[in-house]
């Protein structure tokens, strides 16, 4: 399989550039967990707090990473926000990864 053929146009490394930033926003270990557990449905903060046990602040703060790199978007839900994806290909990239690292040990 040959990746990035016939790609030579700016908006074609626009389009790297992009992804760049997705994989920076994937990078910490947390957020990869915090996008596994929305794979599966909306989530709020104490869900996702409780589901990979941890700090509130901490999960909030890699939400707002997520959120402002246009992985996740939240929606009020009375006092609470809800959390999902913003599609369906940030959850394979990121299963897709969790199982290659799974094979590779």
């Amino acid at each position: 399989m040959v990746y990035g053929c016939g790609v030579t146009t700016t908006t074609g490394y626009e389009a790297y550039e992009r992804a760049g930033e997705l994989l920076r926003a994937l990078s910490a270990p947390i957020r990869v967990a915090i996008v596994t557990e929305l794979a599966e449905g909306e989530r709020c903060v104490h869900e996702l707090v409780d589901k990979l046990g941890a700090a509130q602040p901490l999960v909030s703060q890699h939400l707002r990473v997520l959120r402002g790199a246009g992985v996740v978007r939240g929606a009020r839900r009375g006092r609470e926000i809800a959390y999902t994806l913003v599609d369906e290909h940030i959850a394979h990239i990121v299963a897709d990864a969790v199982s290659h690292a799974r094979e590779a040990r």
